[in-house]
Formats: structure tokens, C-alpha cells, sequence
């Protein structure tokens, strides 16, 4: 059994899905997740803060029960994802007296998610606080970190913040609390880059927002709680800052070894201008870990074959990933092969929109590169040390 008391009062009776491979159909989960969810009982009213993933409705009922907890005043629901706020269905079957606490925002996509009646609701406003006997909690609008609905909470007395997906973590551990290993922070940047990134610019404002508060502990919706919250917070600083490494990520495919030695050149170049690169095999890559490498480039050149006058679906696919995700990478440029035609410089601006890099001159060749394309893949190095100088 998990160890539940944060301090007093204060508990968690989230679960732990060991098992779950991937999120939202799309996201790869090395090591599982977790869906945290967190009770805390003042002297006159016991609030829940979000309810778990509905697959795991039994694990957050017994965890009610260890704590005895036999009444419910509210449910505050800080995101209206299902991931979060499934088992709300089962919350208000079991405590029918309680009410969902949400903003105005996260009550209408709870009604249309979950089919909740309008009068289990009571809306907040932001910066909005309620007692609940000797612990007072604030409600802090966060719109956008992940989704346009989402608040943070905290909580006064004990200088928590339940920061609902800000700070999270995909990791299913028996360990409650966070062990600030460089594997946590691979995985929080990994969760960052995969869910966070594209909305680099609203979560700056938030930290500032946030700063103004003393927070001794962070509890996230996902992954552990942080009992040192600089460890997160200077993380998340770096992460959101305009600054980029001098490093060039490098996505490609390869269906007969063009491309391939395409990008061959241009890394050997690379590293001899001593610039750092990181090659991903998209045939092969986890799109977390290319996600992640996007946090810090300063430069990406994607590697595109064409097929059938087109380009590759892989590539495709990288270059629409790389359009959500609105990494701050500065530079970007690609290198490419055909066979007997295509239409790649259309294609490639049209899948990337909101990329807002500068492009640096690509290079294509029709077949295997040859004298004149090596040099220009020579060249394509050169200048993008001089880009990033």
C-alpha cells in the first residue's frame, strides 16, 4: 500500500497504472502513469481534488476507504480530461451530497464529457478562496497548461500546490514522493516536451503568477510530489526560456540509403565543426525522445525522401509533430532525395505553419548524393555553425 498522508490533513488517494502503454493513443509510456488524486479534510468540510482515470474507479474507492472517509463536500475538478476527472461520475454515486467545484469554463466540457447535470456544479472565479476549517484553499486560472479550462490550487496553510498537469510526470512508482534522480528529470522533460511545449509562452506567465506565492510542496496530477519544488520549478524556467543549445537534431528515413547518407555527411561535418547533433531513425524512434531532444535544438534539419511525388508519411509525420509542438528552435533546413519526382518545398510549408524557425537553404538530390551534393551538404553545415555563432 502506498504511503497516503502529505501532512496533516492532506492525503493521497490517487492510483498507479503500471500497465498502460500509451496516452491518448499516441504518447509511448516506458514507465506507466499515474493519475493523483488528493483529499483534504479541514475541521468542517472535506474537499477530493480531481478523481482518477474511470479504469481505475476501484483503487481510489478503497483508498477512500483506508481513510475512512465517509463524506464528501466537494470535488474540485482542475481539468476536465478524462484522465482526470472520469471517476467524478462515481465520486457524486458515492458521496451524492457533494458538489463539483470548477470554473465556468471546465463545468460546460464536464457536461459535455461527462453528461453531468448543471446542478451538481459550483462555479469559481480566479483567485477565488474557500475555508474548509482551518485549511483554506485558493483557486489560481491557469487556461492552456494543457487544455483553454485548467486551475491550479493552493493550498494556504500548508503551502501546497496542486498544480493539476503543470509539473507532471508519466511514472507509475510505489514511491509517493520525488527522488530527484536524473531519470525524473528525463521523464518531466519528456512530459514537458511531449504535452507542455507548445504553450511555452502561457506557462511563462503562470510561473510569474505563481511566484508570488511560497510553495514548500507541488502535488501534480501525474507522476510524484515534490517535497523540493525547485528541483521542477528551475527545470521548467530552463525549459521555457528563449535560450537553445548548440545542437542540431537530426529526424530522417531512409528507404534505399539516400537519405541515410545524406544525413552521414552532414553529421560528420557537423561534428567537426564540433557541433553537437542527435539522430533519430524515424522508423524506428520513440516520438517522445525526439520530442524531448526539440526542447533544446537550436537547429532541426529533417531527412525526406520522396514517394510517389511526395514526401515520406515518417517525414510527414515529423514535420506535422514538430508544427505542434512549436519547439524555440531558431533554425531549420532539410535535406532530401528523389527518384523521378516531386513536389517537396509546397508539401514541407504546408505542414508546418506554425513552425517559426528560420529555414536555411536545403539540399536535394535526385538519387544517390553525388560530388556536387556533398559539397552541398558541406556547405548546409557551415552555415548553420554560422547561424547559431
Amino acid at each position: 500500500m502506498l504511503e497516503k498522508k502529505l501532512c496533516e490533513g492532506v492525503y493521497a488517494v490517487g492510483a498507479n497504472d503500471f500497465n498502460r502503454k500509451l496516452f491518448d493513443e499516441l504518447i509511448p509510456l516506458p514507465y506507466g502513469t499515474s493519475y493523483n488524486s488528493y483529499v483534504i479534510k479541514g475541521q468542517e468540510k472535506t474537499a477530493i481534488l480531481d478523481a482518477v482515470d474511470p479504469m481505475k474507479k476501484d483503487v481510489l474507492r478503497e483508498n477512500l476507504r483506508d481513510l475512512n472517509i465517509n463524506s464528501i463536500d466537494f470535488i474540485i475538478s482542475h481539468h476536465a480530461e478524462q484522465d482526470h476527472s472520469g471517476a467524478i461520475v462515481d465520486l457524486l454515486d458515492w458521496f451524492p451530497n457533494a458538489k463539483v467545484l470548477t470554473n465556468e469554463k471546465c463545468k460546460s466540457f464536464l457536461m459535455d464529457l461527462l453528461c453531468l447535470p448543471e446542478e451538481k456544479f459550483i462555479t469559481i472565479s480566479d483567485r477565488e478562496k474557500i475555508s474548509l476549517g482551518g485549511k483554506t484553499l485558493e483557486f489560481i486560472f491557469t487556461p492552456w497548461v494543457h487544455w483553454p479550462e485548467t486551475f491550479v490550487s493552493y493550498l494556504h496553510e500548508d503551502k501546497t500546490l496542486f498544480s493539476c498537469d503543470l509539473f507532471g510526470s508519466h511514472l507509475a512508482s510505489e514511491k509517493l514522493f520525488a527522488d530527484e534522480s536524473e531519470n525524473l528529470y528525463s521523464l518531466a522533460k519528456r512530459y514537458y516536451a511531449e504535452i507542455m511545449m507548445p504553450f511555452r509562452t502561457a506557462i511563462k506567465g503562470h510561473l510569474e503568477k505563481l511566484s508570488t506565492y511560497k510553495i514548500e510542496m507541488i502535488c501534480p496530477s501525474h507522476g510524484p510530489i515534490y517535497k523540493n519544488p525547485a528541483f521542477i520549478l528551475d527545470a521548467y524556467k530552463e525549459w521555457i526560456s528563449d535560450d537553445v543549445k548548440n545542437l542540431v537534431v537530426i529526424p530522417y528515413v531512409s528507404m534505399h540509403g539516400s537519405v541515410e547518407k545524406m544525413v552521414e555527411i552532414l553529421n560528420t561535418r557537423l561534428n567537426s565543426l564540433k557541433i553537437e547533433t542527435k539522430i533519430f531513425n524515424l522508423s524506428e524512434t520513440d516520438i517522445g525522445e525526439l520530442a524531448m531532444a526539440l526542447v533544446d535544438a537550436s537547429t532541426v534539419v529533417f531527412g525526406i525522401p520522396a514517394v510517389l511525388a511526395q514526401i515520406h508519411p515518417l517525414a510527414s509525420n515529423a514535420l506535422y509533430l514538430a508544427n505542434l509542438l512549436r519547439p524555440k528552435t531558431k533554425y531549420f533546413s532539410y535535406v532530401s532525395s528523389y527518384g523521378w519526382g516531386a513536389k517537396l518545398t509546397e508539401t514541407i510549408d504546408s505542414l508546418i505553419p506554425n513552425f517559426k524557425a528560420k529555414l536555411l537553404e536545403p539540399v536535394i538530390c535526385k538519387g544517390y548524393p553525388k560530388t556536387e551534393d556533398i559539397k552541398k551538404l558541406q556547405q548546409l553545415a557551415v552555415l548553420i555553425k554560422e547561424s547559431n555563432s
